[in-house]
């Protein structure tokens, strides 16, 4: 009976020094000398600012890197798309006129995309100047070719207009190993210094991207003068050029006393692929120059208080208030973490934090059913992005990764391996005689034809784009890829779709055959353009027909021939 009394006694207690009652005593000392609240308030004010301001400069450092960040993975996308074009494409011509079709409108921080040949000379520029300029001492292209991987420059200056700029390059060897071409971006830094302008006419505030041997890159347009300059030559920078320099942080914030005496903050991040720095120096004393002097005189005025009353004041804020926020705190931090058992122990906290507890808990758990369930709608997401919806099929990007497959597959068992490419006959015609609509459920009817030869065939079939399908055949020699070819022609044939403007009044396929045995001189894009070939080839002899390419036969020749 006694521990239950005492139980009962202990959470009446409890409730009676909660934390409204807590907070009531420690405003009732404070309250006592009346100019205690005017000093608190002064520095509140100033804490606040100079959090402000930290915080205002940190999210712009970040912010700036992450823009950085975002247009190093644009530029790194352009350049493998014109890699990829350099190694399929052919003649030089082509891929110049391809790569200069192929730059967005939208990325304005590309300022020129370049193709330089083996001989380090420039073979193609979106900015014709720059053609035959001789690229060969670059340490860019040099590490390019080196790693074979995407590679950045550091921060450089730009001849014609003396802006900095970026130089990023890809080697096409990486995607082609016969290859030697490298293809170059110039990038623009000219927004980043629009992004520094924010911090344009702040007092004690001092801005600057700088590169990894110290120069200013980019400023904001009053400090526009210090761009091209070392930290070491500019006053308001050249305390915290080795700090700014020595650390290896990602990002931090350093605080010191520079060689004026005057406090300074920095605050700086490292640009994500580069060795630059994006750095703030903010001069605390300016930033606070009023409040300071008013501080200054309210605790003139308060010191003898602040003996008593401080001590007082920090032990039941430590005790009564901070702890459970801590509690709290720390629960949030480990569930931030990636902890999604993280949950708080409503009996180490005071009454009134219980609704909070009870809230965040169920918030916990709430967000952990929802992250299980965006896991599995991302895996659906997944799928349906390799799925045309119309036929039903695979689209090009599923068919590219089956085709991937299918060729390391046959080249490991030495197997051969066919393709099918399927084109409607005057789809166009098709289209503007009975509409879209009808066009559309022709597709999809071809689509369910040619799921059903796949399935019989132990093929794989797919929309390779608009009215051209495709139909991969492993294991398959020419002989049974032309049966199944002539299967696929018929099998439409049968459909009986009425097509007008066709020369047999219903709906035909030309069908386009390759073969081929993988070996390593040979890639995936070849099969595919054997077989555009050959249909090509059956669209010239009147169409609906099957025509197959001497694509194994030349590869099986070539062989022969070096052989020889």
């Amino acid at each position: 009976m006694s521990g239950v009394s005492f139980n009962r006694n202990r959470v009446k207690l409890k409730k009676l020094l909660g934390i409204r009652a807590r907070l009531a005593l420690l405003a009732v000392i404070l309250v006592a000398p009346l100019m205690l609240e005017r000093a608190r308030s002064l520095e509140d004010t100033r804490a606040r600012q100079i959090a402000q301001a930290s915080d205002e400069f940190s999210n712009l450092a970040r912010h700036s890197a992450d823009a950085q960040r975002e247009v190093i993975s644009s530029v790194e996308t352009i350049l493998k798309s014109a890699a990829y074009i350099r190694a399929s494409a052919g003649g030089i011509a082509r891929s110049c006129d391809m790569m200069r079709a192929s730059l967005p409108a939208n990325l304005p921080w590309i300022r020129t995309l370049l193709i330089v040949g083996g001989n380090g000379r420039v073979q193609c520029s979106t900015t014709n100047a720059l053609v035959g300029l001789d690229l060969s001492d670059r340490a860019y292209m040099k590490k390019a070719r080196e790693t074979r991987d995407f590679v950045l420059s550091d921060f450089l200056f730009a001849k014609p207009t003396n802006s900095p700029i970026v130089m990023a390059a890809y080697p096409v060897s990486a995607i082609n190993d016969e290859a030697d071409s490298v293809i170059l971006a110039a990038v623009s830094l000219d927004w980043m210094s629009k992004i520094l302008g924010n911090l344009s006419g702040r007092p004690g505030v001092t801005a600057a991207l700088i590169d990894s041997t110290g120069t200013i890159m980019a400023a904001p347009g009053d400090q526009a003068s210090m761009i091209g300059r070392s930290l070491d030559n500019v006053p308001l920078l050249s305390a915290i050029a080795d700090k700014a320099l020595s650390s290896d942080a990602p990002n931090g914030s350093i605080a010191f006393s520079a060689a004026d005496g005057f406090k300074r903050a920095l605050s700086f991040i490292r640009i994500p692929g580069t060795d630059s720095r994006l750095i703030v120096s903010i001069d605390e004393a300016k930033v606070t120059a009023a409040i300071n002097r008013e501080i200054r005189t309210a605790y003139l005025q308060l010191c003898f208080v602040c003996l008593f009353v401080l001590l007082g004041a920090l032990i039941a804020a430590e005790k009564l208030v901070i702890n459970p926020i801590e509690v709290m705190t720390g629960m949030a931090r480990r569930f931030g973490e990636g902890d999604s058992s993280a949950r708080v122990a409503r009996s180490r906290l005071p009454s009134e934090f219980m609704p909070l507890a009870r809230a965040f808990n169920a918030m916990a758990a709430q967000l952990s059913q929802r992250e299980r369930e965006l896991v599995a709608t991302n895996d659906r997401l997944t799928v349906m992005a390799s799925i045309d919806m119309l036929s039903g099929l695979a689209n090009r990007r599923g068919f590219q990764s089956r085709l991937d497959f299918e060729w390391m597959k046959a080249q490991q068992y030495n197997s051969e391996l066919s393709l099918l490419m399927i084109d409607v006959d005057h789809f166009k015609l098709y289209n503007d005689t009975y509409g879209h609509p009808e066009g559309d459920t022709c597709l999809t009817r071809l689509g369910e034809t040619l799921a059903g030869i796949a399935a019989d065939t132990m093929g794989f079939a797919g929309r390779y784009g608009g009215e051209e399908f495709c139909l991969l055949l492993p294991n398959t020699g020419p002989l049974k890829a032309l049966e199944v070819g002539e299967t696929v022609r018929a099998a439409i044939l049968g459909l009986a779709m009425p097509h007008v403007t066709s020369n047999h009044q219903i709906v035909t396929v030309s069908v386009g055959v390759a073969v081929t045995l993988p070996n390593e001189s040979q890639r995936p894009g070849d099969l595919i353009e054997a077989a555009d070939a050959a249909l090509y080839a059956a669209k010239h002899r009147g169409r609906n027909t099957v025509v197959e390419h001497g694509f194994a036969k030349l590869v099986d020749e070539a062989g022969l021939a070096m052989a020889g």
